[in-house]
């Protein structure tokens, strides 16, 4: 039998192959466990602390909080925006979680109608995971701790203590202060690099007026709170020493005072109107009052549907900022300007025309107010009385260049830079801006003698606002300054610009002189001025001056009534500019009552309350009026030629 041949050469080959291999293979091993130690040690000694970081920071996060929204306040200090505490409530979709069994819960306990639910969940589930969406805001104290006591079978729900902001007068600043709202998708998407605090469901955003013109200032800088996490994410624990704490936005106080606007707001009663009071001396605004107002705070809370429609379609337009955005004719009250323009012309103020009730021209009678006629006028008196026909006829020898030339200086047709958005610039005509407006229409673009006389007295194109009248009066009683209104008096402790560092007015001051003595006249019994039953202060020595303006808001050439008692919308408005005192200017005010029949006897007696209330809050005046009055003097007996003694006997009242 055979035996096995045994090859050593070939088991040698095999094992020296083996042997290469396991000390090919322990060497990697050993290099990899090498790497790993050396890996382990490099952490364990030189990361330490950066692992520690991010160890702590899978076990706590940072919610970010807005930061208090800085305080609106008027000249004098007091507020007119601050912030409140507000107990809300929100819930936020989780994985698993039942929210439409849970807002049912809820409904329990707050006020969740079927359709608030279904809009509420459609918001939850349209909101990134575990992100809160307000549901409800200023619970009650009962909600609020009747939700908290069942928070814990209330999954992704969470009741807490955030801030709302607050409008202590309620509708007396809305047009000019604005008001604060939810961040909708149209602001994310208007904001370049939207901070990421926007879209906190307690964060608002300013939509109006100051709280939006100086949004960036008054919402500060945000801050965090650092809470404890679960390995799901949710919130089990806060950490209060490592919160962030935020930097309130800053003050911002505007020249307006508060009594001054609320009894404007007061005064118009159930009309429609504005009234822009300015002081004569710097160009702070004191009053910006839009009548019928509406109240601020309600759209912090959010409005519903059937409440905006009510204000939006109301006639006499709450919504809207009448002494920004309404535009209207000035009427007689731009005679004052036209005025100016005569003078400028260099016409003899003391040259007369003749008022018959109207003139005719252009085959066209027009009336004057009176329709029995002044009889002679020259400048002076046509601006006592309001006469038409005096304008009408000067109009003709001074041209609408001239008029637009004065109209311009003296603000109309102008908007300010006065902080916040919203103006109109409304309209000065001239030729050439009316060959610029009908420019499709070259039959329309001559400028024709007979648009002179409409012009003249504060008709035809011609339209303005507001505050472009109490800038036009407060330059006609300074009558050095073109005044520039100021509304922001400082943000965050610096002072804006004042309005007095405008330049000089380019018409001589015997000029104006000549228009603000006409202007008293108005308002002085004794010269029985347009005005003078509806403007008496009552405040001793010190007077107002004032022009009244009727402006028409239809033609009444083709019949229908001009009387009270007819349709609101086709009234036509009245208006009454004014300053006081007369002999050394303070404050000058402009009012327009919409559809209010009459200046004289809509806006002057309103213009006369807001004066007052200025003047009686000026401590220099108020020494003046509280002086009292000297004693006549003693007239001698003819008959004795002697003076009666003073007796110290009481006498009867």
């Amino acid at each position: 039998m055979t035996q096995p041949a045994i090859f050593f050469a070939e088991v040698n080959e095999r094992q020296g192959l083996f042997h290469r291999r396991a000390i090919l293979l322990g060497a990697f091993a050993g290099i990899g466990i090498s790497a790993l130690g050396a890996r382990l040690a490099y952490l364990q000694l030189f990361q330490t602390q950066r692992y520690e970081k991010l160890a702590v920071s899978n076990q706590f996060n940072f919610k970010l909080a807005p930061a208090p929204r800085g305080v609106i306040v008027d000249r004098n200090g007091a507020v007119l925006a601050a912030n409140r505490p507000n107990f809300r409530l929100m819930v936020a979709r989780d994985k698993g979680s039942d929210t439409e069994g849970v807002l049912k819960s809820l409904a329990n306990f707050v006020p969740l109608d079927d359709a608030r639910q279904r809009r509420l969940l459609k918001d939850i589930h349209n909101a990134p995971k575990r992100a809160p969406v307000p549901v409800m805001e200023d619970m009650s104290w009962e909600q609020f701790s009747a939700i908290n006591v069942r928070a814990p079978e209330l999954p992704g729900v969470t009741a807490d203590v955030g801030e709302v902001r607050v409008y202590p007068h309620g509708g007396a600043f809305a047009h000019v202060i604005g008001y604060v709202a939810k961040v909708n998708r149209e602001d994310i998407d208007d904001t370049p690099n939207p901070e990421p605090i926007m879209l906190h469901p307690g964060f608002r955003i300013g939509k109006q007026g100051v709280e939006k013109a100086l949004d960036a200032a008054l919402r500060g800088r945000a801050g965090a709170h650092k809470v404890e996490v679960d390995a799901n994410g949710r919130e089990v624990g806060h950490d209060v020493d490592g919160d962030i704490p935020a930097v309130p936005g800053d003050e911002v106080q505007l020249t307006l005072d508060v009594d001054i606007q609320n009894r404007a707001l007061e005064v118009f009663g159930e009309e429609s109107g504005g009234a822009v009071m300015m002081d004569c001396r710097n160009g702070d605004i004191l009053c910006m009052s839009s009548a019928p107002s509406f109240d601020a705070n309600r759209f912090v809370r959010g409005l519903t549907g059937p409440e905006y429609r009510a204000l939006a379609g109301y006639e006499r337009k709450p919504l809207l900022d009448k002494c920004l955005t309404g535009l209207y004719p000035p009427g007689s009250t731009f005679k004052t300007m036209t005025a100016l323009a005569i003078l400028n012309a260099g016409i003899d103020p003391e040259a007369r025309v003749s008022c018959g009730g109207g003139m005719n021209f252009g085959g066209r009678y027009f009336h004057c107010h009176k329709r029995g006629g002044h009889g002679s006028q020259n400048l002076h008196e046509a601006i006592k009385n309001s006469c038409d026909t005096y304008f009408y006829s000067m109009s003709l020898r001074v041209g609408p260049d001239r008029i637009a030339q004065a109209a311009r200086a003296f603000g109309l047709g102008q908007t300010f830079d006065i902080g916040i958005p919203g103006q109109k610039k409304g309209t000065v005509p001239d030729p050439a801006w009316k060959k610029r407006y009908f420019s499709k229409n070259e039959a329309q673009q001559p400028w024709w003698p007979g648009e002179n006389l409409s012009y003249a007295i504060g008709q035809g194109y011609l339209q303005v606002n507001a505050l472009q009248l109490a800038v036009m009066t407060a330059r006609l009683a300074n009558g050095l300054k073109a005044l520039n209104p100021r509304l922001i008096k400082s943000v965050g402790g610096k002072e804006r610009p004042k309005g007095s560092d405008g330049p000089d007015l380019p018409f001589p001051t015997d000029h104006i002189e000549r228009v603000r003595a006409g202007m008293a006249a108005v308002t002085d019994q004794a010269q029985g001025g347009t005005a003078w039953r509806n403007s008496q202060l009552g405040l001793g020595d010190i007077l107002m001056a004032g022009k009244t303006g009727t402006a028409q808001v239809r033609n009444y050439d083709s019949g229908g009534s001009r009387g009270k008692g007819g349709t609101w919308g086709l009234r036509d408005h009245g208006l009454f500019v004014a300053f006081a005192p007369i002999d050394a200017p303070r404050y000058a005010i402009a009012v327009i009552v919409q559809h209010g029949m009459g200046g004289g006897a809509a806006a002057a007696p309103r213009a006369r309350e807001i004066m007052r209330t200025a003047l009686l809050k000026d401590p220099e005046l108020m020494s003046r009026i509280q002086k009292p009055v000297p004693m006549p003097p003693l007239v001698a007996d003819p008959e004795l030629d002697t003076v009666p003694a003073v007796s110290n006997v009481e006498r009867p009242v």
